[in-house]
């Protein structure tokens, strides 16, 4: 059970170290929310609901915005087990000020 317990904790921190890093770098950080669902046995899919404006900077230049958050999840993924995939979304309700 120890083990279990580990991914929760560790799957709960990558969830919340998204959403706050995003916060940082977004325009309109109230918007901004971030979901979890498995997708299959090991793989868990973040969605990164934002408002369209902040779309760009999510995702960043090249995509290398995106690509580092991946790099910074890789490590977990490595205590963890889970593999990750990643989904930037314009928000359902862009306009919740």
């Amino acid at each position: 059970m120890p083990e279990q317990e580990s991914k929760i904790e560790g799957d709960f921190f990558v969830e919340k170290f998204v959403q706050e890093y995003c916060k940082k770098i977004v325009i309109y950080p109230q918007v901004l929310e971030v979901k979890s669902k498995m997708l299959e046995e090991g793989t868990k899919e973040l969605c990164i609901y934002t408002n369209p404006v902040d779309m760009g900077r999510v995702i960043g230049k090249d995509g290398k915005m995106v690509s580092a958050i991946k790099a910074f999840i890789s490590g977990v993924k490595a205590k963890n087990g889970l593999n990750y995939k990643i989904v930037v979304l314009a928000s359902e309700n862009p306009y919740v000020l």
